[in-house]
């Protein structure tokens, strides 16, 4: 019996040796190097030093949108809204309000207007309706539009597809004005 437990216990010493001896060649071969700095940057983070934290870039000019909205293609941008925005809106007439608001009818809506959704500080500062020149600028960078916003979406770089986003969400918004 005790030829079988040191049998045993010989497999699992060299199956730890084994592994080991993988690790140091591979590790060895690969080279592997750490980024000094992270490649992926979430809000106003101190940098690894501590400090202040990074100050933010300057707000770009973006191209105004109303001229590109007359060539919109609103079913190019139902297409683009539904993959980039649809895990966390819903764009139907009493649409549930999931990780964000219900967008049915968003424009000319007010700013933080869905009653029971928790909007962040930051966006229920802006006053007014969004209309389509803040909608462009809220969907061409979110943080920069509301430093501080709950929502983790880059942005759309694209100004014609963002125009096309924009076209979607006026046909959904029954009496928008036009552009």
């Amino acid at each position: 019996m005790s030829l079988e437990l040191n049998k045993a216990f010989a497999g699992i010493l060299t199956a730890g040796i084994a592994f080991m001896v993988t690790g140091i060649v591979a590790g060895q071969l690969v080279h592997p190097h750490m980024p000094e700095k992270s490649a992926i940057q979430i809000g106003d983070v101190a940098p690894a030093g501590g400090g202040a934290p990074a100050p933010a870039a300057a707000p770009v000019a973006l191209e105004p949108i109303g001229p590109l909205l007359a060539n919109a293609n609103p079913a190019n941008g139902e297409r683009l809204a539904k993959a980039q925005c649809g895990a966390c809106h819903s764009f139907n007439e009493g649409g549930r309000a999931g990780v964000g608001p219900n967008l049915y009818g968003i424009i000319g809506r007010g700013h933080g207007a869905v009653a029971g959704f928790a909007y962040s500080a930051s966006l229920k500062s802006h006053a007014g309706p969004w209309s389509y020149e803040e909608m462009n600028a809220w969907l061409a960078k979110p943080a920069t539009y509301a430093p501080g916003t709950k929502m983790a979406f880059g942005g759309i770089s694209n100004t014609q597809q963002r125009a096309d986003v924009i076209a979607y969400l006026r046909s959904i918004t029954p009496g928008a004005p036009n552009p």
